[in-house]
């Protein structure tokens, strides 16, 4: 049987201390179809160097200034001609054999818009340090915030063709956004395996703008229950969805270090729906405790966890992934062009 193409996206800016290795998760895959284009969005520190390094390998690339993430990666959507298209921001990371369990399940759930899979986290230095495990979801879950790690979503090329490109009006999550729609054109399947490694380090955007994250969920939101597309398929109540939105802004808040407007986004979820809110207890506790002092609790609470490598590095035997990647072979053919 023939294998489906499948067509990967790198969006780049000014990451070139992680985006040799991105590079390399894509050409060590095993999976025989694939086209890989890589869009830098005019980096100044050397990024360019990196990627004329591998032009052997990658099918096109450019370097040149855009607006932003969302217009990169459609950059490359314009170009790609495969079947299934996924995009790998130039911080994460594929793990060995992913692509070929990504388009195993697509073939398996033909009616499926797209497939998401399991991650985990990793630090700037290749570290793991936390599984996230996700569960099946529907159209209701996401527009009432239950997230999903990007980086292990992988989505089929005619459910993107009708729902659209990324809007380019969203800079945080862009691709949460995108989830909503697609979810309105098939459906989504969740494979319990470990498909990707999302990097945590300081000036990713998850972390340098926890800010902007919870104000752009309540746009999204909003947008969401005003959309007469979205709101035809959802099934329950309005209350049930803001209350999510707003335990996400809470969420990113706190992460931000602003506790007491956080606590007051956890007391707008239990106003609307009590067990979204209490589902985060412990980040209510730890936010009122913040508040009276012990702000530092947190910190020492996340460094000694951090120090306990996460089940799946433990089932793998890897402390560090970092030299799985620098050693691995590159499987891609090389680009004909």
């Amino acid at each position: 049987m023939a294998h489906p193409l499948v067509s990967i996206i790198t969006p780049s800016y000014n990451q070139v201390e992680y985006l040799e290795l991105t590079i390399r998760s894509v050409l060590i895959q095993d999976y025989p179809h694939l086209e890989y284009f890589v869009v830098d969005g005019g980096s100044n520190d050397g990024s360019a160097d990196v990627i004329r390094k591998y032009t052997a390998y990658i099918d096109w690339w450019i370097s040149e200034s855009d607006r932003g993430q969302a217009d990169a990666i459609n950059k490359g959507i314009l170009r790609a001609q495969g079947e299934i298209i996924a995009w790998l921001n130039s911080d994460d990371l594929y793990r060995p054999g992913t692509i070929s369990r990504a388009v195993a399940c697509l073939e398996k759930h033909p009616d499926a818009a797209f497939v998401f899979a399991n991650a985990t986290s990793i630090d700037a230095h290749g570290r793991p340090f936390n599984d996230l495990i996700f569960k099946p979801i529907q159209i209701d879950d996401l527009v009432g915030f239950r997230m999903i790690c990007q980086p292990a979503v992988f989505m089929r090329k005619k459910a993107l063709a009708q729902a659209g490109f990324l809007d380019l009006s969203y800079k945080y999550l862009l691709d949460h956004q995108l989830w909503i729609r697609l979810a309105q054109t098939g459906t989504i399947v969740h494979v319990p395996e470990f498909w990707a490694y999302a990097r945590h380090h300081p000036a990713a955007k998850n972390v340098s703008s926890a800010l902007e994250f919870g104000s752009e969920a309540l746009t999204i939101l909003e947008w969401a229950l005003t959309n007469d597309d979205v709101a035809d398929r959802l099934r329950k109540p309005q209350r049930w969805y803001k209350a999510g939105a707003q335990r996400f802004n809470a969420r990113y808040l706190l992460d931000g270090g602003h506790a007491g407007r956080a606590l007051r986004a956890y007391y707008q979820a239990f106003r609307m729906h009590p067990a979204t809110a209490l589902a985060e207890w412990h980040r209510i506790v730890y936010a009122a405790l913040s508040l009276i002092g012990l702000k530092a609790l947190g910190p020492l609470y996340y460094r000694v966890a951090r120090k306990r490598l996460p089940s799946s590095a433990r089932a793998d035997g890897l402390d560090e992934i970092h030299p799985l990647y620098e050693s691995g072979r590159i499987r891609k053919a090389p680009t004909t062009q």
